[in-house]
């Protein structure tokens, strides 16, 4: 079969297919390793082919062409996916030499790829949803309309489906209309958050879609609006109100929402989710929301774990709407947070599976597996090694420092750099070598204490928080190159 270029997908084997995989020495052990297990699971055929070269990402397609050598039998081939950039060049030069083997660029981590055969790592659709992400700007009048616009612009960047503005309890405000219509001009969807009445009809005269909230004492203005309405209680507890006005605002028309509002650990949260479930039960067809921020807010976690099962609730009893704020430090990325599980608990509640597996953009403070090198390959990557670079490891409590003739081990950054700084191989540190040390292991003591995997020259996983690190990527020629 024609292949112009390389499959990033694994394989699809038949019988008598025979899998050439391709590395570097350093990542020898470990890739042989990785095919043990894959012929045992799957009964591969397969080989390795160990190039001439330490580190197998700074394998080029010119330098593949002239010297990888393809065993005859061999159907399909597996390079390391470092090596994915423009690759047209080798397929051609394998065609030219009468090779038909399909070629493969498997996954950036050889320790990957057992999961990347097996499909283990295989991506989910987690494109729909059907949560409603509001997000508040509390206190907007405290801001500047510029101010105002540009949180929302970011909070719609984060996934929020509607911007809410919140009023100011202390001080109503005469210019809200200004505020509102500045954001619609913009292209929100905007809902006006406040008791005060005449801001709500300067709200909705300006665009304004969504009255936040309304009980028995404003729902007879609520019926003049012409907008719809999120319905709460008069007290939290007492339902029998929020189902009169439902009934008022019913009889004239009013489209509606409703919330029986969530309560704080400590002050009836347990009640509140009931009081969610028996609104349902009552109304079974009716649009509701959940306001989250009294949990997210009033809680001193992270706010992200919090969210997700707070989302999860809201799919399973078809509350179509959630209302959230990032006013406290720990809930500042809620939106974002929420975007996310609206999406995967979606999927878990259509597929009735559990949200495991799905995406790791929540799994921000630890990882979601650890993936520690063999102690026979970290000796053999120490014995292998013949230049002055420097590799590091973190695992099992303890950072390893490795270069040609070092391997040091310790738990203390501070004493390990002591001892290196103590060899004669010292003087192969200059100042930014020993900075660039420095902020490596600064990184890997992190991953120890939060059990986080490491990966030298690679940022550490916080989920959707994650910049990616191209400090040490950005000429092939780096001396701080990672094994690969």
């Amino acid at each position: 079969m024609e292949q112009d270029e390389p499959s990033t997908n694994p394989p699809q084997l038949e019988a008598n297919d025979h899998v050439h995989f391709v590395t570097g020495r350093l990542a020898e052990t470990a890739v042989a390793d990785q095919i043990d297990q894959l012929r045992q699971s799957m009964g591969i055929q397969a080989t390795l082919g160990v190039m001439p070269i330490t580190v197998a990402a700074l394998m080029t397609p010119k330098w593949l062409s002239r010297k990888l050598a393809v065993p005859p039998t061999a159907t399909h081939l597996v390079l390391p996916g470092y090596c994915r950039a423009d690759l047209s060049t080798l397929v051609h030069a394998l065609r030219q030499n009468g090779c038909d083997a399909q070629v493969h660029c498997g996954p950036n981590d050889c320790r990957d790829l057992v999961s990347w055969f097996t499909g283990r790592s295989r991506k989910i659709d987690l494109s729909q949803h059907r949560i409603e992400v509001i997000a508040e700007i509390n206190h907007a009048p405290r801001l500047t309309i510029p101010e105002v616009v540009a949180i929302a612009d970011q909070l719609r960047d984060d996934g929020a489906d509607r911007i809410d503005v919140g009023a100011d309890p202390n001080e109503s405000c005469r210019q809200i209309g200004n505020y509102v219509a500045a954001l619609t001009r913009e292209g929100h969807r905007v809902s006006i958050d406040t008791f005060d009445h005449v801001e709500a009809s300067m709200a909705v005269d300006a665009g304004a879609t969504l009255w936040l909230s309304v009980h028995s004492r404003h729902r007879g203005h609520a019926s003049t609006l012409g907008c719809e309405v999120v319905v709460i209680p008069d007290t939290p507890t007492d339902l029998d109100s929020l189902e009169d006005t439902v009934d008022y605002l019913d009889s004239h028309n009013v489209a509606m929402r409703l919330d029986p509002i969530l309560e704080p650990i400590g002050t009836g949260l347990m009640a509140s989710l009931i009081r969610y479930h028996e609104v349902r039960r009552r109304f079974p067809d009716r649009p509701m929301m959940m306001g989250i921020g009294n949990l997210t807010e009033l809680t001193d976690v992270d706010s992200a774990g919090v969210n997700m099962v707070l989302l999860g609730i809201c799919e399973e009893l078809g509350i179509e709407s959630v209302l959230t704020t990032q006013v406290i430090n720990w809930a500042r990325s809620s939106v974002r947070e929420c975007d996310v599980a609206r999406r995967m608990v979606h999927h878990a509640v259509a597929n009735c599976v559990p949200p495991k597996r799905l995406s790791q953009e929540l799994v921000m403070l630890r990882d979601p597996k650890l993936r520690p090198h063999s102690r026979a390959a970290i000796e053999a990557l120490a014995a292998g090694i013949k230049d002055n670079n420097y590799r590091i490891i973190a695992q099992h409590g303890q950072i390893e420092l490795i270069s040609a003739g070092v391997h040091l081990v310790g738990e203390d950054p501070f004493e390990l750099l002591d001892q290196l700084l103590s060899l004669p191989q010292s003087d192969n540190v200059d100042a930014s070598h020993a900075f660039y040390l420095g902020y490596e292991m600064s990184k890997a003591s992190t991953a120890l204490q939060l059990g986080k995997q490491y990966e030298q020259d690679q940022a550490l996983q916080w989920g959707h928080l994650t910049r990616q690190e191209d400090l040490h990527r950005i000429a092939r020629t780096s001396r701080h190159r990672k094994q690969s």
